[in-house]
């Protein structure tokens, strides 16, 4: 039984310390757990929370880097479409310029085709005159009464 009466005076001696602990506990909650949960979990939303930004951010700069890579495309084709258009404008152009000089060439040539039977029946009729003429006269050189023949010949 002594060993009961010491241990119940051993209980009776650690109630102060037990009671201190438990003291100690609920203030240690309070003054250093409780704070330390709460800058804890501030730190951790605030660096989520920047986390979050940093990729919504990420996703916009994509999304306007994509709105301008799409307009960038839509400004090449446009321009490759004006470029085309402008070239077949110069080769119509440059087609058009081709066949008036090649109808004025036709043209040209014609009228030198046409000068040039002009110019080669006067020719002709000169020769032919000139040809009646010099019969005359070889005729009138050479036989005195040749004239008479060949103003019968006519």
């Amino acid at each position: 039984m002594e060993i009961l009466t010491q241990l119940g005076g051993l209980v009776l001696g650690s109630v102060p310390t037990i009671i201190l602990f438990i003291l100690l506990v609920i203030l240690y909650e309070f003054i250093v757990h409780r704070p330390l949960g709460r800058t804890l979990a501030e730190r951790h939303s605030r660096t989520s929370g920047a986390m979050e930004q940093a990729r919504s951010a990420i996703a916009a700069a994509e999304a306007e880097t994509t709105a301008y890579e799409e307009k960038l495309r839509i400004a090449r084709s446009e321009i490759m479409a004006a470029r085309e258009k402008r070239l077949q404008a110069w080769q119509t152009e440059r087609d058009a310029a081709l066949e008036a000089a090649r109808g004025a060439a036709q043209e040209q040539v014609r009228s030198g085709r046409l000068q040039i039977e002009s110019s080669s029946a006067e020719a002709r009729k000169q020769i032919e005159a000139a040809t009646s003429l010099l019969t005359d006269q070889i005729l009138k050189a050479v036989l005195p009464d040749g004239a008479k023949l060949s103003e019968a010949n006519r």
